[in-house]
């Protein structure tokens, strides 16, 4: 048995190996439909992990930041898989979560994106989510990795693998697939219920102009599509309350 202490400074008992899922689920069931992501002693770790020692846990929701970057982490995810489908010789670069939604740095090729190609993008985001795929955490080698990634012809990853440390890295996996990452995800791609692809830009590998230019795909996601509309409405809000409009419109200052 191992002793699991609540934020309340409640402790209870559970059997080793038991998930925070679980845990969520022997308080509520509705609880559990909540949990994004958990802490175990202040590391952010997947809902579906086996717990194995005695430990604080905290359960994270939609309301708190870790859960929100643990279900934009997965959405970019679920966004380098619609790209990979829909661009077959695409090759990824990063697709972290950021303070609102998420990106992903692609090499497209002779291929590009534009506004027009968003709604099928959004598509098949949503049809893919619909398969409600478990985000799986492997670990695997460092020179296994390398080599099926160098088999590959993916020098992006490659270069990313190399500079971590020798031993085993995680990977996750959904579905048909998978990416180098240290996680946290969603238990499954179910939960992403509503996708809007907001930009494009160009972005320079590792930042360095030098480099060649990426295509940096900005999307953000949410678990209803109401927090969708409401969050679309926003945007247009904060749109017509942008001081350059303004300022134009009351003649305050022009531009040339």
């Amino acid at each position: 048995m191992i002793q699991i202490t609540f934020p309340d400074g409640a402790v209870r008992e559970y059997n080793e190996g038991i998930t925070g899922l679980e845990i969520a689920k022997s308080i509520s069931n509705r609880l559990a439909k909540e949990v994004l992501a958990v802490s175990l002693d202040g590391e952010i770790i997947d809902s579906t992990r086996p717990i194995t020692k005695n430990g604080s846990l905290k359960l994270h929701t939609w309301d708190d930041d870790e859960g929100k970057h643990a279900f934009w982490h997965s959405s970019a995810h679920l966004l380098a898989q619609a790209l990979e489908k829909l661009y077959p010789d695409i090759k990824l670069w990063v697709g972290p979560a950021i303070e609102v939604g998420f990106y992903y740095d692609v090499d497209l090729g002779d291929k590009v994106i534009t506004e027009s190609d968003f709604p099928k993008i959004e598509k098949t985001m949503i049809e893919l989510a619909r398969e409600k795929s478990k985000y799986e955490r492997q670990e695997i080698a460092k020179a296994e990795a390398l080599s099926h990634y160098k088999a590959k012809g993916d020098e992006y990853k490659v270069d990313l693998i190399e500079g971590l440390e020798d031993g085993t890295i995680t990977f996750y996996k959904h579905g048909d697939f998978s990416d180098l990452c240290r996680g946290p995800h969603l238990p499954d791609t179910g939960y992403i219920k509503a996708v809007k692809i907001l930009n494009v830009a160009g972005a320079y590998w590792k930042g360095d102009e030098t480099n060649k230019q990426l295509t940096r795909v900005y999307g953000v996601s949410f678990p209803k599509q109401k927090f969708l509309e409401e969050y679309l409405v926003m945007l247009e809000e904060a749109k017509k309350r942008d001081h350059r409009k303004i300022g134009k419109e009351l003649e305050l200052f022009t531009f040339s």
